[in-house]
């Protein structure tokens, strides 16, 4: 049999509607500058889809050194691995400053967050040590865990109970093994923007023996007094020993880090293959990283923005009636019932005659017959912005709840 033959039988759960979505569901194209408000095949939209929390992707500072770091360096220095040819002053900079605002001894720069953190999980565990993981872990996480060899136990989503009894099944299965425990969970969780139960976890050290390694991706910048993070939120950044952050939300760039104890970060810069064996990364971007924290941390009122505008609009999709979930964060889900088709439709209805971009969510990501719809407000959004969705959503609540977007197939665009 040829191994193409089965693709081209069987796209995949979100690949058979390619046909139909592609270029306006799926791959849509945004122009024109980053922000709230940009152009989706030439009109200009209110956008929800961006992860540029504290509206760093234009500001001018941002610009600046970012187009000066390019025309100084270019975009190939340093060229070669890190640890053959690609080490520079201004990596190392960086690594200390993120330390000091993580409030950790140590940081190592990952050049891309996905690859980033499963390595590290492939570096930390071997085939005698045990992981346990929250059920709704970023598919990046998921991935790092298919690269263990051992044994790994899920643990119902925030659900201290079973988070319990999971780490009973991991102690006696590592003793015997004579392995240690990995546990995995995030900061705050990107699809329904609750966060994890970082506090409550940490206690358990009272009682199991293990270490945490915490994906906080999308509380880096956002979460905490100053922005460090979801564990300054919960007052446990001591206690989580191992944190991964990235870039490519609150700092609008590309790349991440980890931090933790200097001789554990020693540890994974000596034995990260995604990063012993990828070219190190560009200088312009690591230049811009490091304008981006000092922003991060002259500018509080960025974080005041952003939640002010986070406040706004998820109390005034409550007050509608809307069902926006667990979040304590961000990210702001809005739940409702529909198929695909339905879902497709409505989200043609807001683009096209409210001028309103966000993002659907449907199955297979979720399960049949509900729709998610993700917002991801910004310090750079605008009242007007908000109240603009906050209508829309209305009005195209009560079509769906009438049965105006029931059609047999996602709509051809």
């Amino acid at each position: 049999m040829d191994i193409f033959e089965k693709l081209l039988k069987h796209l995949g759960p979100i690949g058979e509607h390619s046909d139909r979505a592609h270029g306006y569901f799926a791959f849509p194209k945004l122009e024109g500058e980053i922000g709230p408000r940009m152009k989706f095949r030439g009109n200009e939209k209110i956008v929800w889809s961006l992860n540029n929390y504290l509206g760093l992707a234009n500001h001018p500072e941002v610009r600046a050194t970012d187009a000066k770091a390019a025309a100084d360096f270019g975009m190939a220095s340093p060229m070669g691995a890190r640890m053959m040819s690609g080490n520079t002053n201004y990596h190392e900079q960086l690594e200390n400053e993120l330390s000091d605002y993580m409030g950790k001894e140590a940081t190592t720069l990952l050049n891309y967050g996905y690859q980033g953190i499963m390595s590290a999980i492939d570096a930390i565990v071997g085939r005698r040590d045990v992981i346990v993981y929250d059920a709704e872990c970023h598919a990046s996480i998921l991935d790092g865990l298919r690269l263990h060899p051992g044994k790994r136990y899920v643990f119902k989503h925030n659900d201290m109970e079973d988070f319990d009894k999971q780490m009973r099944r991991a102690t006696e299965l590592a003793k015997t093994q004579g392995g240690g425990i990995l546990v995995v969970t995030e900061g705050v969780f990107g699809m329904a923007g609750d966060q994890g139960k970082l506090k409550e976890i940490v206690s358990f050290k009272d009682k199991y023996e293990f270490r945490l390694l915490v994906d906080d991706a999308h509380g880096f910048g956002t979460m905490g007094k100053t922005g460090a993070g979801t564990g300054e939120e919960q007052g446990v950044q001591d206690k989580i020993d191992l944190l991964f952050n990235t870039f490519a939300k609150s700092g609008a760039s590309i790349g991440a880090f980890i931090s933790g104890d200097r001789p554990i970060i020693n540890y994974l810069r000596y034995n990260m293959r995604s990063q012993i064996f990828a070219k190190s990364i560009p200088l312009p971007i690591v230049i811009g990283h490091l304008k981006r924290v000092e922003l991060m941390r002259k500018y509080p009122e960025m974080k005041e923005k952003l939640w002010y505008n986070v406040n706004k609009l998820q109390n005034g999709l409550k007050e509608r009636g809307f069902n926006i979930g667990r979040t304590n964060s961000p990210v702001t889900p809005i739940y409702l019932q529909g198929d695909i088709p339905e879902a497709t439709a409505m989200c043609l209805d807001l683009r096209e005659n409210y001028n309103i971009f966000c993002s659907i969510v449907v199955y297979p990501v979720i399960p049949k017959g509900q729709i998610i719809y993700r917002l991801i407000p910004t310090a750079a959004h605008s009242d007007e912005d908000i109240e603009l969705t906050l209508k829309a959503f209305s009005e195209t609540k009560a079509k769906l709840d009438q049965k105006v977007y029931q059609v047999a197939e996602i709509p051809m665009v």
